[in-house]
C-alpha cells in the first residue's frame, strides 16, 4: 500500500533533501507540505498546504498521513527573541506531534539537537528538551527524535559565526573518537537519509544521537 507523508521544513537545509528522498521513493505517492510560502516544486505527488504553520491546530482536518517528518528549525542567529524561538522550535513540533496523535498517525520524526535537556540552564538547549518531553509524552507508537550536532551545509542566508564553526568542526573532526563521535559535524545529506530510512524500517531507540544518525545515513 502507497504511503502518505507530511514534511515541515521542506524548504530548510535538511528538509529539502528528505523531500528529493521521498519523491524519488515508489513507497510513497503523497507528500504533503505546510510552509508558509510554495516550496518551488512541481511534481505530481506534491500537495502543498500554504498556511501560518504557527497555527498548524488550525488545519487539522488536512493533516492525515502514515507519517510525519518536522524539520522545522530556527537559530539564535536568525530568531533572537526567546518567544519567538520558542514558537519555532517548540510550538510547532509539539503542535504536530499533537496532530499526528488526535489524527492515529503512526510515526513521528523531528530534528532536535545535541545538548537538548529540558533541565538545561542554556534556553536553547532546555526548549529542544521541552520539546522533547512534549513528544514522547504523546506516546505516538513510531517515535524518533534525531539529535544531530553542528550541521555542515551550504544555508541561503548568511551565518558567519556559524560558517566559521563549521570549518573548525570539519578540522577536528578526525580528533572526535569513541564517545565524542556525537559531537563530530554532520552533513545534512546524512540527517535526510536517516529520517527517511527510520520511516521505512524498524530501530528500537527513540532518541537517535549524532554518531547513529551519520551510521544510518550511511546505509543508503
Amino acid at each position: 500500500m502507497k504511503k502518505t507523508a507530511i514534511l515541515l521544513g521542506a524548504s530548510g537545509l535538511t528538509g529539502s533533501l528528505l523531500l528529493e528522498l521521498l519523491l524519488s521513493d515508489s513507497d510513497f505517492d503523497k507528500i504533503k507540505l505546510f510552509s508558509r510560502k510554495e516550496s518551488g516544486h512541481s511534481h505530481p505527488k506534491i500537495e502543498e498546504h500554504i498556511i501560518d504553520v504557527l497555527h498548524l491546530e488550525d488545519h487539522s482536518a488536512d493533516f492525515t498521513a502514515d507519517v510525519v517528518f518536522c524539520c522545522i528549525g530556527t537559530t539564535k542567529a536568525k530568531t533572537p527573541d526567546e518567544n519567538e524561538y520558542k514558537s519555532i522550535d517548540f510550538g510547532i513540533p509539539v503542535t504536530a506531534a499533537q496532530l499526528a496523535k488526535q489524527n492515529n498517525i503512526q510515526t513521528f520524526i523531528v530534528i532536535s539537537a545535541l545538548g537538548a535537556n529540558r533541565k538545561s540552564p542554556v534556553f536553547y538547549n532546555r526548549i529542544k528538551g521541552e520539546m522533547e518531553r512534549q513528544v514522547l509524552d504523546l506516546g505516538i507508537p513510531k517515535t524518533h527524535i534525531l539529535e544531530p550536532s553542528l550541521i555542515a551545509g551550504d544555508r541561503n542566508e548568511a551565518r558567519i559565526g556559524e560558517t566559521m564553526g563549521i570549518y573548525l568542526m570539519k578540522a577536528i573532526n578526525p580528533l572526535l573518537i569513541g564517545k565524542l563521535k556525537k559531537f563530530r559535524s554532520i552533513a545534512p545529506e546524512n540527517i535526510a537519509k536517516t529520517m527517511w530510512h527510520l520511516a521505512k524500517n524498524d530501530y528500537p531507540k527513540t532518541i537517535v544521537p549524532s554518531d547513529v544518525i551519520f551510521n544510518l545515513g550511511q546505509l543508503h
